[in-house]
């Protein structure tokens, strides 16, 4: 997708390192404007070549006053000034910018973190819509405060404790908030109450109370509505029927009329979308493969392969490499590894059936397709301020940072700046079959993440195969699959003594993770019924020889990722 066909205004965030920085993409892309996300130390030319409408500063966990504290680049603020770029600054951003024009930012004399009220001093700007004197409840989260204002600046909020809350310059269109108006989080208890209070946080409507929904910056969705719409005039144009349109266009654009492209399906609905999306841009000169490569869940192979066939009609050759990647895999415990193994192999099977169809066709495949998304492009990409030029990761992802730097096919990734649930959208554009778009995620490794240590020693794939459908089987006659973003159960390299038919066993552990997410950036654990899971664990030891305590895992991300490795 190129950002500047987009038939919105753009809006840039430059990330300085905030947990929240993705929340604030996710929120004006669901007001139809279209936003992306880039290193805050990017330099100047990436953030003009993109041509913003508008540029907002993000938070992040560093003082302006570190010396290895990051900054937007030299000739930021002329450029953004002489060109009439509004420029929004939140909590760290906000300082940013106040110190690179002047102001003067110290520690404050008390730190303010969490719900906070804040009143409006002047109803102007980004509170025009507001009167004097209102207030609301906002999410700070800073130890740090602008003490002095540069010229042309002037408070419009402060906080209960008489902090500076929210700064503008109208004339030069730069302003600042202290806190965080993209935090508000959801906590409903299915996906029909979910989705309503998403669409009526989307809104407007701060009536949330029946949905579940949890605040941290209550009106911060207006807010951001008000400065988007009414301070800066941007035009919400962004439809994800326009993004179908020039993704097609961008595929014919880059494959000639004469070449054949390669798709990696994997079974998951982002390879399936991407995979449909380039079928309907090139039709037969797609040509996609489904690897087996010993990792994969409890009869997958099968039941996706049915599914390509009868409701996707996809062009699809299976290719059984159990053993090579096993192999590869064998006494490798560390995960980082485990996905570059991985992430080789799947390339050296790629290129082979390039091969393949060269001698078929007359003409060896010049391109790749995969699905990868906009998170896993976050994931790994450096954090900002960490002096590392390259991808300081949360994990490799075999579609980003796990492909060799000899691959001979050239990559084809439409899905790259799309969230999970735009992809869903897309997906139902396209008329992808529902219970199909509905399937959770899956990783590309495979079950060798959800074995930890070396997924080649004893049957512990096995164990994790017939644990998993168990679980996964449980949930759904349940009715509660979707309810849940991800489900799924993990081997852990852990033996435990139990009692099993009136004798001592010493057999392996295992653990069982299901969370709610929008995006998978950030999740938390699903709460089931006492009940389900005394059922479910019964069954595991009951059916599962190998395994005598099942447990449950019961970690928000962050701090911990949704997958184990």
């Amino acid at each position: 997708m190129d950002p500047k066909a987009v038939k919105s205004d753009l809006v840039l965030i430059l990330d300085f390192g905030s947990q929240y920085t993705h929340l604030i993409t996710r929120r004006i892309r669901a007001l139809s404007v279209f936003s992306l996300c880039i290193s805050g130390t990017s330099p100047l030319s990436s953030i003009t070549s993109l041509n913003p409408k508008v540029v907002i500063l993000s938070g992040g966990p560093h003082s302006v006053h570190s010396n290895d504290s990051p900054s937007f680049a030299d000739g930021f603020v002329d450029w953004a000034q002489s060109n009439g770029v509004f420029v929004l600054g939140i909590c760290y951003g906000l300082q940013l910018l106040v110190q690179r024009l002047g102001g003067e930012v110290r520690a404050g004399e008390k730190q303010e973190y969490g719900r906070m009220d804040i009143g409006v001093e002047k109803n102007c700007g980004i509170f025009g819509g507001k009167k004097v004197g209102d207030k609301q409840v906002v999410w700070m989260s800073h130890g740090d405060e602008a003490a002095r204002l540069p010229n042309g600046f002037e408070v419009v909020a402060r906080s209960q404790q008489g902090a500076v809350a929210a700064v503008e310059d109208r004339d030069r269109k730069f302003y600042g908030l202290q806190y965080h108006p993209e935090t508000f989080r959801v906590a409903a208890h299915s996906m029909l109450a979910l989705g309503r209070a998403w669409e009526t946080a989307l809104s407007g409507d701060n009536t949330f109370g029946c949905w579940g929904l949890v605040t941290h910056s209550p009106e911060g969705m207006e807010t951001l509505k008000y400065f988007l719409f009414d301070v800066c005039g941007l035009n919400a144009g962004w439809k994800m029927e326009d993004v179908m349109d020039e993704e097609i266009e961008v595929i014919n654009n880059t494959v000639a009329p004469d070449d054949h492209v390669i798709c990696a399906l994997s079974g998951g609905v982002d390879s399936t979308v991407a995979a449909t999306l380039v079928h309907k841009a090139i039709g037969d000169r797609l040509h996609c493969v489904f690897v087996d490569n010993g990792l994969l869940r409890y009869k997958e192979r099968e039941r996706v392969m049915e599914t390509f066939d009868r409701d996707l009609h996809l062009p699809v050759t299976c290719v059984d490499a159990s053993e090579q990647f096993l192999s590869k895999l064998k006494g490798v415990v560390d995960p980082e590894m485990k996905r570059k193994i991985i992430g080789k192999e799947f390339i050296c099977i790629f290129d082979a059936f390039a091969h393949e169809l060269e001698q078929k066709l007359g003409k060896k495949p010049a391109f790749l397709v995969q699905g990868t998304l906009y998170p896993d492009v976050i994931e790994s990409c450096p954090p900002p301020g960490s002096g590392r030029t390259h991808s300081h990761t949360i994990k490799s992802h075999h579609n980003v940072g796990g492909l060799p730097k000899d691959m001979k096919l050239k990559l084809i990734e439409p899905l790259k700046l799309l969230f999970k649930d735009e992809v869903r959208q897309l997906g139902r554009i396209l008329k992808v079959p529902e219970p199909f778009l509905k399937r959770h995620p899956f990783p590309g490794p495979g079950l060798a993440v959800r074995v930890l240590g070396d997924v080649t020693e004893g049957n512990a794939l096995d164990i994790v195969r017939q644990v998993d459908e168990i679980f996964i089987q449980s949930i759904k006659d349940a009715g509660i699959y979707d309810s849940i973003w991800q489900a799924f159960a993990v081997f852990l390299p852990v033996k435990s003594v139990g009692v099993q038919g009136d004798r001592r066993t010493h057999s392996y552990v295992v653990t069982l993770r299901a969370v709610t997410s929008q995006d998978g950036m950030t999740a938390d654990w699903y709460c089931f019924e006492n009940s389900f899971l005394k059922e479910v664990s019964q069954k595991i030891c009951n059916n599962v020889r190998g395994v005598n305590r099942v447990t449950l895992d019961i970690t928000s991300k962050p701090p911990s990722t949704i997958e184990w490795e």
